[in-house]
């Protein structure tokens, strides 16, 4: 087994916008190979603005697993939007491959910010039509939660 040459530390301004996005929200790359990082993963940083709501997609094959580090985001997902729950600070995701899902920020002033990793190097987003779900604002308060 060889030993890497180097502990990285990637700062913010070395963080990259042009990586998947989604409307509502924003994604910013910072362990990646295109910043000369030899890696499996992806690890970066998740944005979403007060008020925003995040289309519905999906990440392939990948599995993500996400920290969250400010905001409350409502979370909806399955193959109808079916299930819901909230994720506050402090709070684990793992998000599993192929599950279709989106993100809201019920807040009117404070953002969402998530660490975000990725099982591959390379970052999957697959965003689906705006209208999969018969629901796709989340008005519905009695859809059954879980997690």
């Amino acid at each position: 087994m060889s030993i890497p040459d180097s502990i990285r530390i990637i700062r913010p301004d070395s963080f990259d916008t042009g990586t998947s996005q989604t409307a509502g929200s924003q994604r910013f790359a910072a362990v990646t190979r295109s910043n000369g990082i030899v890696t499996g993963l992806w690890g970066g940083l998740f944005f979403i603005a007060p008020g925003a709501r995040v289309d519905v997609h999906h990440h392939g094959a990948q599995e993500t697993i996400a920290y969250v580090l400010e905001g409350v985001s409502h979370l909806r997902w399955g193959q109808h939007g079916e299930f819901s729950g909230l994720a506050r600070p402090g709070d684990f995701l793992h998000v599993p491959p192929w599950l279709p899902h989106m993100e809201i920020n019920p807040s009117p002033d404070t953002p969402v910010r998530w660490v975000v990793v990725r099982s591959t190097p390379e970052p999957i987003v697959i965003n689906l039509p705006t209208n999969i779900w018969d629901d796709p604002d989340g008005a519905n308060p009695d859809r059954p939660a879980r997690g």
